[in-house]
């Protein structure tokens, strides 16, 4: 990288030392000025022009008074262990400061409709440019966000079709909605764009046809009374139920299977002759199965319903989603629907020939149009092939992204967007990125800088960390232990800063004082014939009862052959053998996680009798409300409540341990009913969230607050972190026990009461983990966990590598996804995947020890594991 401007100004400009503090002869001085609070009158802020962005008196969360200068148009990383408040000061204070001060130049009509942060504690802060903020956010749920919405790709490529597509003879051109299949014009009529039909037949509605109705042939019809009304009134129109099924007439099974008709009939219950007869409605099994999909409220009911039909690729569009005039439409040879399906990569190919076609003869206004559209859309896939994305298609849905991967197609994105002389705070840009995909991440921030823009990126890829300009060390540990600026300045300088635990990562390691051996399996899993996205007849083989970490690029088919072929395809081999149980749970509306989830199909499967269990943690949240949070979801909670109910003054009252709840009426505040705070409504302003007036956000009502236990209350409790709890709630071992297991996974600067939503993926994982590791040890369990490092520092890593060793020696196996190259040294075996991602990946490239791996010519992760185990001329290309 070059040398900025204010290099050689920095020190003796900002006069930083170690301890963060900056001397206050260094800049101009206002009186102070409070932003969050209300007791002090305003004073401007003069503005500064020397590079800097001069933040004084940050308190958000756990900072402490912070005062820092951060340079403009500069990559700058802010970084510390996780829960240090790095992210506290980059988008907490910084960003959301940026935000209020847009939001503040906006009309009041008009900032209704914008979704709006807080107003940061932070006294003021100078030199502050507009700023956009990416972060590590999971994909949509609706299964109509694709790659291509998200990037807005699919309305160039719906233009190159409209207007420069080859029509079949004599065919209208189309306009360019009727290439979506998001739009009425261009959806197929059966699926309505989603490519995916749910029918029902005889046979799935009468699973025996050999049964009676009276003994419940019709099983999709519903249970208890609901199935035996059905089952009056279909006597009552003068069906035999009480022959088997098969037996009547083809004309009278299709008639109570299929029929839309729903004549009502006066029945008088057969169970109850002495009962008044009534007036009953026929619903055949299909109009009610539909019908249970579609409008109820039950999980549960829903599910039952589903097992009734038969869901698979649509027969009309054969799963496109398109309309047949729309398919017959082709560009570079392709449909829209092969276009869409093709990566990005073979999308870069089929378009050069068409952007080229502008410098020579155009073959008319078709080949004109279609030489302009096909150079903006490859410019642009050019970005996200950089980025290393490039194995993505554009009707890859985004609820199938990681949120790494979502935040760099925004990314690319804004470097289209051409904007000038913003700040663009970043998320761990390299969160779930191979080494080798790293530099071109680098290339794409650079370019934001080259174009006038300042780059804040919290990052804990110390590879990453190195080649920024300037750094931000927060610390030196979490929660109430951090919140401090220990150094700023170029990153050379952290090396002399004692209190940083992050210089020593940015520094080579010597692996020799890490020797370890690998352990030997001798059982092993073997999974023949995977087939799922570009796992194309794949074999593995799994070691049991050692730790495994499978690698590869982007995109190679990782999270396929673990988050889907293991977790879900061997899953339901297993259930259906009756030979395991899963204690995967299921998500809070009670719907299965899979079911969203495209199936592997699996051959031959061996060794799988060795496995008890299957636990699959991933780095979805743990509840979608606020209502759900750590002390709730590991259970630690109930063992508190517990406690509380047992105190005198509540064995007095007879308060029970429901009462300490804040989800159920009793203890609860019933002016926010628990929430903790309230939405206020004003006329032409936003709308806006504010302490409840009742509770003043401790969500219990004055009485319950009473109650304490060991001098606090219920709500103090919840507002402990997890380090201070623990040594708080010693004397409860079922919370003991819970709260050490959070601190052994690097979770002890999370508070109590932390609501789910606000949880990171990599957080969520790890809680999951926890709450594992405090059952009772079973053994002959295969623990799948996809990339659980996204989010922690280097030092919380090897707290984490405790936990997942632990786990293998009470005799269970541990299966990770993984870039993190201390992770991969750590493992007993390795298996490589690649060579590259997409169409291009899909294969298994190596195999063995991590050493055995290290020194394999052919793998593209060998370089930079042997770079971590200290092997000699291991220099990563």
């Amino acid at each position: 990288m070059q040398p900025c401007r204010w290099r050689q100004q920095a020190v003796r400009r900002c006069r930083i030392g170690h301890s963060g503090g900056i001397d206050a002869s260094a800049g101009p001085r206002v009186d102070k000025v409070n932003s969050y609070t209300q007791d002090t009158e305003y004073t401007p802020i003069p503005s500064t022009h020397d590079g800097f962005v001069h933040v004084r008196g940050a308190n958000e969360n756990n900072l402490r008074d912070v005062e820092v200068r951060i340079p403009r148009d500069a990559i700058v990383a802010f970084t510390g262990v996780s829960g240090s408040g790095k992210s506290s000061l980059a988008f907490g204070t910084i960003f959301a400061e940026a935000q209020r001060r847009f939001l503040e130049s906006v009309a009041p009509y008009a900032r209704r409709l914008i979704a709006q942060g807080h107003t940061p504690k932070v006294e003021f802060i100078s030199g502050l440019p507009p700023a956009v903020a990416l972060q590590q956010r999971r994909g949509t749920a609706s299964s109509r966000s694709t790659v291509g919405t998200l990037t807005t790709l699919s309305n160039s490529v719906r233009m190159l079709f409209s207007r420069a597509g080859d029509y079949p003879q004599g065919a209208p051109r189309l306009e360019s909605d009727s290439f979506s299949p998001n739009t009425a014009v261009g959806a197929c009529p059966i699926c309505h764009g989603l490519g995916i039909s749910h029918a029902v037949t005889e046979d799935s509605l009468v699973p025996d046809a050999n049964l009676s109705i009276r003994e419940g042939a019709i099983a999709a019809w519903p249970g208890a009374w609901q199935g035996k009304n059905l089952r009056d009134i279909t006597s009552h129109l003068g069906y035999d139920v009480d022959v088997p099924f098969r037996q009547l007439p083809k004309k009278e099974r299709d008639w109570l299977l299929f029929t839309e008709e729903q004549p009502v009939v006066e029945v008088t219950p057969e169970r109850d002759r002495v009962a008044k007869p009534y007036k009953g409605r026929f619903w055949s099994a299909r109009r009610y199965v539909l019908h249970t999909v579609a409008e109820s409220k039950s999980a549960s009911m829903r599910a039952k319903a589903l097992q009734f039909m038969h869901t698979g690729p649509c027969p009309e569009c054969a799963g496109t989603g398109f309309r047949p005039d729309a398919l017959a439409v082709t560009c570079a040879g392709l449909n829209i629907a092969e276009f869409n399906a093709t990566a990005l990569d073979g999308l870069a190919v089929l378009l050069r020939p068409l952007a080229e076609a502008r410098n020579k003869e155009s073959g008319g206004m078709s080949g004109e149009v279609a030489a302009s559209i096909a150079t903006d859309l490859l410019e642009r896939i050019t970005v996200l092939t950089g980025l290393g994305l490039g194995y993505l298609s554009l009707d890859r849905g985004t609820p199938t992204l990681s949120p790494g991967e979502m935040q760099r197609l925004r990314i690319a994105t804004q470097l289209r967007s051409g904007l000038f002389g913003v700040i663009y705070v970043l998320d761990e840009p390299s969160a779930g990125l191979h080494p080798a995909d790293a530099q071109p991440l680098l290339e794409v921030l650079e370019a934001l800088k080259a174009g006038g823009n300042s780059v804040f990126v919290v990052e804990h890829n110390m590879d990453v960390v190195a080649r920024a300009d300037w750094i931000i060390d927060v610390g030196p540990g979490a929660g109430a232990g951090g919140g401090k600026v220990l150094y700023s300045g170029p990153v050379a300088g952290l090396a002399d800063v004692n209190e940083s635990v992050t210089r020593q990562f940015l520094e080579p390691r010597d692996s020799a004082n890490e020797p370890r051996t690998p352990r030997v399996a001798e059982k092993w899993l073997e999974l023949d014939g995977i087939r799922l996205h570009n796992l194309v007849g794949l074999d593995a083989r799994f070691p049991l009862g050692v730790l495994t970490a499978v690698t590869g690029v982007s995109g190679s088919g990782k999270s396929s052959l673990v988050s889907q072929a293991l977790a879900v395809g061997l899953r339901d081999q297993l259930r259906a053998g009756g030979s395991v149980t899963s204690s995967e749970p299921t998500e809070a509306d009670g719907t299965d996680p899979d079911t969203e989830m495209a199936r592997a199909t699996l051959g031959e499967v061996r060794g799988a009798q060795r496995i008890d269990r299957i636990v699959a943690m991933d780095q979805k949240p743990i509840g979608r409300t606020p209502r759900s949070n750590l002390a709730t979801y590991t259970g630690l909670f109930d063992a508190v409540r517990k406690a509380f109910a047992q105190t005198p003054l509540a064995l007095e009252r007879g308060y029970g341990a429901g009462r300490f709840s804040f989800n159920v009426a009793g203890g609860r505040c019933e002016t926010c009913l628990g929430e903790g705070y309230l939405e206020v409504e004003l006329l032409f302003l936003p709308g806006s969230y504010g302490p409840c007036p009742q509770c003043h956000g401790s969500r219990y009502n004055p009485e319950t607050l009473e109650v304490s236990y060991a001098g606090k209350n219920i709500a103090e409790v919840l507002e402990l972190s997890v380090d201070d709890a623990a040594e708080f709630l010693a004397e409860i071992p079922a919370a003991a026990r819970s709260l050490q297991t959070l601190r052994d996974v690097g979770l002890g600067y999370l508070s109590l009461g932390q609501p789910a939503p606000e949880l990171s993926g990599g957080e969520a994982q790890r809680i999951k983990l926890a709450t594992e590791l405090q059952r009772a040890r079973r053994g002959h369990t295969l623990y799948l966990l996809d990339e659980p490092t996204t989010g922690l520092h280097p030092a919380d890593v090897a707290l984490l590598l405790q936990q997942l060793h632990r786990l293998v020696q009470e005799s269970n196996t541990v299966v990770v996804v993984e870039h993190h190259m201390d992770v991969v040294a750590a493992a007993d075996w390795v298996i490589d995947l690649g060579p590259a991602g997409g169409d291009q990946g899909g294969k298994i490239i190596a195999t063995g020890t991590p050493r055995e791996l290290a020194l394999n010519p052919t793998s593209k992760t060998a370089p930079y594991l042997a770079r971590r185990l200290g092997l000699a001329g291991s220099n990563p290309v």
